[in-house]
């Protein structure tokens, strides 16, 4: 049933909407951006209270307890028939906010006081967004109208529920879009409907509320205030757009009112009198010219639009041609970088006649694996060429040991052996000597005076004596190979 009304409503609204012709009404207007002038001051509008004026919107109230903010237009309304479109957002960090948002249309420019930032017992129309719930009905957010001929006051503990014409039940607190109320009066026919932020479409309106037989000022202010309370929200107003509404019948497409007519004509006819005057001055400075000789050089709106129009060919033109050089400059680039990787890969991978890489069934080596595969390679040669010198350093000083060695090592400066080891050397080499020496006079001896001592299990015998003596040789000898490897690597530091 509450389908079908809302249907008829609209049906109705509709064909009443077909007959009217909305005005613009940029003084009783704003939007942002760019909304408020270097003297942060709203033209046509004054606010005030704890109201902040911004260059995208104005915030009313913000999220502190207890505040009141408010904007209303510096004059009264010229025409008693009109559709005004008001787009908020009302945020706050709290499951519940408080206290709500008002549009008015009163007789009197409001004062600050306890309805919604409003003052009491006003004469005209207020249409409220009340965000805390009063009566402890769990209806809120509301969103209401209600009329005031001066002498009702607003009932906050029953949030006016038998003050109003109608209202709706609408959530518009922490929507992902504006939220946007557009209220039309029309022969005494009050409609509210109402965008509530879920979708970024601005003509998603449903009806919230249509009563007849509304009576309200001729002329009055325009005005949109905000409160606080315990609780507290952002009451942030983006735009306030105001539509005159007229009769086609009434009114004619092209009618003008009479006092923007006489301000025009009054322009025009001076604007007329300069241009004849300097039309006159320039014929007696130039009495060869004629007026018709400067026609040429002016441009005709038809040449001018085909102009912009070629223009912007050309420009499109020039763009494509640039993208399509582009291109080609890259499809060189791949195939270049496909040439070489084919190289260093053996030629596995083909390149296409006319700039395309052929499907390739195997994954190639890229960019970065190839040098990082030249780096290693170049770090064994140096390594290897590293071995290679220490290995034939080794060579050459053994073999300089050994040349010594067999020259008995009496020369210093032939084999470059330490002092410390030649004379170790010419040590065990005198005690070879006094051994052998020794061993001559024994065998020299006659064989009836030679008397061989007793041997005892602690002596050693000949054998051992000489292994011992060739392992201290053996051991002397690596000793100075290693001692002469160490010395050719330090010699490489300097």
């Amino acid at each position: 049933m509450l389908s079908v009304l809302a249907l008829l409503f609209s049906v109705v609204f509709l064909t009443n909407g077909a007959q009217l012709k909305p005005r613009f009404e940029y003084k009783y207007s704003f939007k942002g951006p760019h909304l408020v002038q270097s003297n942060k001051s709203i033209p046509f509008w004054d606010y005030g209270g704890d109201a902040i004026a911004g260059d995208d919107n104005i915030r009313l109230a913000p999220s502190i307890r207890s505040k009141r903010g408010w904007v209303w237009t510096n004059q009264k309304t010229n025409f008693n028939q009109w559709s005004i479109e008001c787009v908020f957002k009302v945020t706050g960090r709290g499951r519940v906010g408080a206290d709500g948002l008002a549009i008015w249309f009163t007789e009197d420019k409001g004062q600050e006081g306890p309805v919604f930032g409003n003052q009491d017992m006003w004469r005209g129309l207020g249409v409220f967004m009340d965000s805390f719930d009063n009566d402890g009905q769990h209806n809120n957010p509301y969103i209401m109208a209600m009329v005031n001929d001066g002498t009702q006051q607003y009932d906050h503990q029953s949030d006016g529920s038998q003050q109003q014409l109608g209202g709706c039940l609408r959530d518009f607190r922490n929507k992902p879009y504006p939220v946007r109320v557009k209220v039309e009066y029309y022969s005494k026919i009050l409609t509210v409907f109402v965008n509530n932020g879920l979708t970024n479409n601005k003509d998603d309106f449903e009806l919230c509320l249509r009563q007849e037989n509304v009576n309200l000022p001729e002329s009055a202010y325009f005005g949109v205030t905000a409160a606080t309370g315990g609780l507290a929200d952002d009451h942030d107003v983006l735009a306030f757009l105001t539509h005159s509404l007229h009769n086609k019948e009434d009114q004619p497409a092209n009618q003008v009112p009479e006092q923007d007519r006489q301000k025009y004509e009054k322009e025009f006819d001076e604007y007329y009198k300069e241009l004849e005057t300097a039309r006159e001055s320039f014929q007696k400075q130039h009495p060869g010219k004629q007026p018709g000789e400067f026609d040429s050089m002016f441009e005709a709106q038809e040449d001018r639009e085909l102009r912009m129009i070629f223009d912007g060919q050309n420009e499109m033109h020039n763009t494509l041609k640039e993208l399509n050089r582009k291109l080609d400059e890259l499809m060189g680039r791949q195939e270049m970088v496909l040439s070489r990787v084919s190289q260093l890969t053996g030629g596995n991978v083909q390149v296409a006649q006319g700039g395309a890489a052929p499907p390739l069934t195997m994954d190639t080596i890229k960019r970065h694996e190839v040098d990082q595969v030249m780096n290693n390679q170049m770090q064994i040669m140096n390594d290897a060429r590293d071995i290679k010198q220490v290995v034939y350093d080794v060579q050459q000083r053994a073999g300089q040991i050994q040349g010594s060695m067999s020259t008995g090592g009496g020369a210093q400066g032939g084999g470059g052996i330490p002092q410390d080891i030649q004379s170790i050397i010419y040590k065990l080499q005198e005690n070879m000597n006094f051994v052998r020496s020794d061993l001559a006079n024994v065998v020299n001896r006659p064989q009836g005076q030679m008397n061989c001592p007793e041997v005892q299990s602690s002596c050693v015998s000949p054998m051992l004596f000489f292994l011992a003596i060739g392992l201290q040789l053996f051991f002397i000898v690596g000793y100075m190979v290693y001692r002469s490897n160490k010395e050719a690597q330090a010699k490489k530091f300097y």
